[in-house]
């Protein structure tokens, strides 16, 4: 597929009601397994990725960083990809917009832009001047040959800036100025969840993880979501088999966590399955 039937295909992925299951990934690796295995859309993780480059998450990678990321991950499969651009490494509308751009130069599908500013003391930005980084986000998006898929994302509720009120309030005006999806990732329960969605008429993404682990895509289908996010669950996952393997290694000289382990054989097989031709 080109970039244009990629990013065609993705927006028709968008069914409130029918969601989507969105791959999250870490690497070529584990975009290519995912490929194999039948996913409809790959995505990065912005924590995900920054764990494999040994950074800490939220606002310690580069633009830079993650644009190549992004593009190697769209090199090797030939699916949909989103990358997680954090908050489009600018404050300003226009250095937001150039992130758009740039993500529509590496091939992406689409993007997801947050609220965060990712400064002590102010972890959200106002609320007009997020509606404005939104506004200038989707503006650079409808200026591109094909359909990207731009995802307005307002954190606020996950990292305790704003309460589901102010996110509802935020997910209306980002979808006024044209947001293509739109995402409140962890509130407090399933019922908000069901409310985000109903509040907008827009495609919602619901994030998976933690808590909300616990329900299945017919859960998720009944609230109205339309895609289905692990953001960096998966690699903290992988990450937590890290942390008890070692210490049982390195604490006890127990090597029995190893047996679990899949066969190279399987991984070779869904590697070469997922890759690009």
């Amino acid at each position: 597929m080109d970039q244009s039937e990629k990013c065609e295909l993705f927006r028709r992925l968008h069914v409130p009601g029918d969601p989507f299951f969105l791959a999250n990934v870490h690497d070529v690796g584990s975009a290519k397994m995912f490929a194999a295995m039948g996913a409809k859309a790959i995505a990065t993780s912005s924590a995900a990725f920054a764990f494999t480059i040994g950074k800490p998450d939220m606002g310690h990678v580069s633009r830079d960083e993650m644009l190549d990321h992004c593009e190697d991950i769209v090199r090797a499969v030939d699916l949909p990809v989103q990358g997680d651009l954090e908050n489009g490494y600018a404050h300003d509308p226009d250095g937001v917009a150039e992130c758009i751009e740039l993500a529509d130069e590496v091939g992406l599908a689409g993007a997801c832009i947050e609220d965060s500013t990712f400064e002590d003391g102010k972890p959200s930005y106002d609320f007009e001047v997020a509606v404005a980084r939104i506004a200038a986000a989707v503006e650079a998006a409808e200026a591109m040959p094909h359909d990207f898929t731009l995802t307005a994302r307002a954190d606020g509720v996950m990292i305790g800036a704003y309460d589901v009120e102010e996110a509802i309030r935020r997910a209306q005006a980002f979808e006024e100025v044209g947001a293509h999806c739109i995402y409140v990732p962890l509130p407090p329960t399933m019922e908000d969840v069901a409310t985000i969605c109903a509040s907008v008429s827009a495609p919602v993404n619901v994030l998976c993880a933690g808590k909300f682990t616990k329900y299945g895509r017919g859960d998720f289908a009944k609230a109205g979501a339309a895609r289905i996010s692990i953001g960096s669950a998966l690699a903290r996952a992988t990450h937590r088999i890290i942390l008890e393997a070692g210490h049982a290694m390195i604490d006890d000289g127990d090597f029995t966590a190893l047996a679990k382990s899949v066969n190279g054989a399987e991984i070779d097989r869904l590697l070469k399955e997922g890759g690009a031709d």
